[in-house]
């Protein structure tokens, strides 16, 4: 089964972050001075929203194993975006907030500043996370977006890419225009699926304005002309969008879709894992720029002063350059680390071997002579997907 990449995960606790005021948590514990070490070892519960713990988890328990004064124990729950704001509310309300450390995207991220869920982590214990000065630049850019309530542990450029097999395209698009010539052609053959719910669909709506050459690429509602156009006429020749990313990697291996839109670790961790076939290719449209992605630790109001104190400990050692290189997995976020100095050599024997058989070596060039842009903020990002919605493609999703 395919795994569910963190780039993919719904964004729909975004519109949670749309809505309203930020709200103040009912009765929360205080947590008082933050000490250095924990008092007594924690029993840590991590939520994971985003998918992050295939990246993470290797860092998180060998922390634990190394340091069982801090660390006790570690719990891991998953849950969607949707569900992350009502269930760390739920526990503020109460008064009892049991989540340590959540990991998450931009939109849970997002969604929790808007409410007032997170504790701000910096400036105030900027001294704890030196790791955070090693960052590479667009990872650094990725950390402004979180206003010190999260610390970036995971980056990748993202995307957007298009996806296809060389047998049934052997001359693919170069550019948008020959993309769009291609649909034309082609009727149902160029797939994407829906934005609010897919990691490359929503790179692909960010993407284009760039590629498009669009007059404000971070304003979807007054600076977008050129890619709603787009859009709309690349939609006429498309028979459905589906409703999740997955989808459209079973239909290009089926050969229901000839290209599909894509990002490094959907090009990658299908392929590893069969679902796609390893001939796939993957190619960039004429004026591209990537659309960087991120992960972020967070940690809620309410936790002890030795919850925190243990999970700035944690978030430090993830930080290391040792620890980021486990990052690299299995290519589903690929690169994955955020730090500067880590190479695939520090990595894993078994995420070595997987980028060696699936990765590409044009991904190094890629990323080293494109420009990388931050995606939109939350509020922009809600507005870009209503917007399709109501006007591109909302009626053709297929759920």
């Amino acid at each position: 089964m395919l795994r569910k990449l963190a780039a993919g995960t719904l964004t729909a606790g975004l519109l949670v972050a749309s809505c309203g005021a930020p709200e103040t948590p009912g009765a929360q514990q205080e947590a008082g001075p933050i000490p250095d070490s924990p008092e007594n070892p924690v029993t840590l519960n991590v939520l994971d929203v985003a998918g992050n713990l295939q990246l993470t988890q290797g860092m998180i328990d060998e922390f634990v194993e190394k340091h069982p004064d801090v660390i006790s124990r570690v719990t891991y729950s998953n849950a969607t975006a949707p569900d992350l704001i009502g269930k760390v509310k739920s526990q503020q309300n109460a008064g009892r907030v049991d989540i340590g450390l959540v990991l998450t995207g931009v939109d849970g991220l997002s969604a929790g500043i808007e409410q007032g869920l997170w504790e701000q982590l910096v400036p105030e214990h900027a001294d704890r996370l030196p790791g955070m000065n090693e960052y590479l630049e667009p990872a650094a850019a990725m950390q402004e977006l979180a206003q010190g309530y999260g610390v970036t542990v995971t980056y990748y450029p993202s995307g957007p890419l298009i996806e296809y097999l060389p047998s049934r395209v052997p001359d693919p698009p170069r550019t948008a225009q020959e993309l769009l010539d291609y649909a034309k052609e082609h009727p149902g053959k160029v797939e994407y699926a829906r934005p609010s719910n897919s990691g490359p669909g929503r790179t692909f709506l960010m993407g284009l304005p760039y590629i498009l050459g669009d007059e404000d690429p971070k304003d979807p509602v007054d600076g977008w002309e050129k890619t709603w156009e787009y859009l709309a006429e690349l939609g006429s020749h498309i028979e459905r969008y589906p409703s999740g990313t997955t989808q459209t990697m079973t239909d290009l291996a089926n050969g229901t879709a000839d290209i599909v839109v894509t990002t490094t670790g959907w090009d990658i961790n299908p392929r590893a894992l069969g679902t796609v076939p390893a001939e796939a290719e993957i190619g960039t449209l004429e004026g591209f720029s990537w659309v960087t992605d991120a992960h972020y630790a967070v940690v809620p109001k309410g936790a002890t002063a030795d919850q925190q104190a243990a999970a700035l400990q944690l978030i430090q050692f993830m930080l290391t350059k040792e620890q980021q290189a486990k990052a690299f997995d299995e290519g589903y976020f690929y690169p994955g680390p955020a730090v500067e100095g880590v190479d695939i050599s520090m990595a894993p024997e078994s995420s070595q071997e997987v980028i060696r058989t699936y990765g590409r070596a044009e991904y190094d060039e890629l990323i080293a002579d494109n420009p990388k842009e931050t995606p939109l903020d939350a509020k922009t990002m809600v507005a870009a997907f209503d917007r399709w919605d109501r006007e591109i493609g909302g009626g053709k999703v297929d759920e």
